[in-house]
């Protein structure tokens, strides 16, 4: 017998567990609550949740300092709830380890959409897919190959590189930071300018239409995501 994945819903507003509740339920998963940090970080190590839905605003601690505490010891998916016009607390959140973040007010197919993403990408993680594939686009880490409907395409070590991190970070958003500093290292974390150019030159080679990009996709302000249709 298959058992929901559990979800830890955290925030210090009833109305949301109100919401949330009765959707997470539908959609055949099982809640667990906290409106604290301490409660949740105690919950975390003591049940294990399969994700966690977080609200940067709690009464006891800064969101973002419960995601750094958390990845000290875990890797369990954790989708931030955030306002519309805090955004850089949503970069700072990802920057610190969340998955992904749906904007306040939300829809429930979103947020359930985000979760499957986030916990179908966790089960990769440590399945440690090799090939990532993208509607007619495969991403074949190990061999570096990249191939667009079947014709192998011709990109530079760095194109690759930064091809190869979004997708082992597949429909999760990675900041510019995040990316900077993993695929160029820490000295060149602020050279945004310069990740645009690459990534400008990586949808010439792979996008149907370099335009209206439909692989690499743009966070307005934050980063990108790979598309995941897997």
């Amino acid at each position: 017998m298959t058992h929901p994945a559990r979800v830890l819903v955290i925030d210090d507003e009833p109305a949301i567990h109100r919401f949330l509740t009765p959707a997470l339920l539908a959609n055949d998963y099982a809640v667990l609550k906290a409106e604290k940090g301490s409660d949740a970080l105690r919950q975390i190590a003591a049940d294990a949740p399969d994700i966690v839905v977080l609200d940067l605003g709690l009464p006891d601690m800064d969101g973002k300092d419960l995601i750094t505490r958390v990845r000290e010891w875990s890797d369990v998916p954790i989708i931030v709830l955030s306002a519309r016009d805090r955004e850089a607390e949503k970069i700072a959140a990802l920057d610190c380890g969340a998955d992904d973040f749906v904007n306040k007010p939300f829809g429930v197919g979103e947020l359930m959409a985000r979760l499957r993403t986030a916990l179908r990408h966790r089960m990769q993680r440590r399945g440690e897919t090799p090939v990532v594939s993208v509607g007619g686009l495969e991403i074949d880490v190990p061999r570096r190959r990249v191939t667009w409907q079947r014709s192998e395409v011709s990109l530079s070590p760095k194109e690759f590189d930064l091809l190869a991190f979004l997708a082992r970070h597949a429909g999760k958003v990675v900041t510019h930071r995040q990316i900077l500093t993993a695929v160029w290292g820490p000295a060149h974390e602020h050279d945004t300018q310069y990740l645009r150019v690459y990534v400008g030159q990586l949808r010439q080679k792979i996008e149907p239409n370099p335009s209206d990009p439909c692989f690499i996709l743009t966070e307005p302000g934050i980063g990108y995501r790979l598309l995941d249709m897997t």
